[in-house]
């Protein structure tokens, strides 16, 4: 009995645990200001206070979201390598 008890408890632990990483990545896009049925699309230079210049030593080339062509994962297209946006998140490591 005790193990039909304890099988119950972990399914619900990782169902609770599945959800809460569903809504945060959904809040994440909402802080930003978009719906999160756009999270496809990408954010307009406008919304992400993209510059062409680098603000300090951050710039979009040392950036997670950045793109070899160059391009960026979140930001519309046209990016250069040195510039810079409200979305920065420097690469790990």
């Amino acid at each position: 009995m005790t193990e039909q008890r304890t099988e119950s408890i972990d399914t619900l632990r990782r169902r609770f645990l599945r959800r809460a990483a569903m809504l945060a990545g959904a809040g994440a896009f909402t802080e930003i200001g978009l719906p999160a049925r756009a999270a496809n699309s990408k954010v307009s230079h406008q919304l992400a206070q993209y510059q062409t210049t680098p603000n300090g030593a951050a710039h979009c080339q040392n950036c997670s979201q950045f793109l070899p062509q160059p391009a960026c994962k979140v930001v519309e297209d046209p990016i250069v390598p040195n510039g810079w946006c409200k979305l920065y998140a420097a690469k790990a490591g």
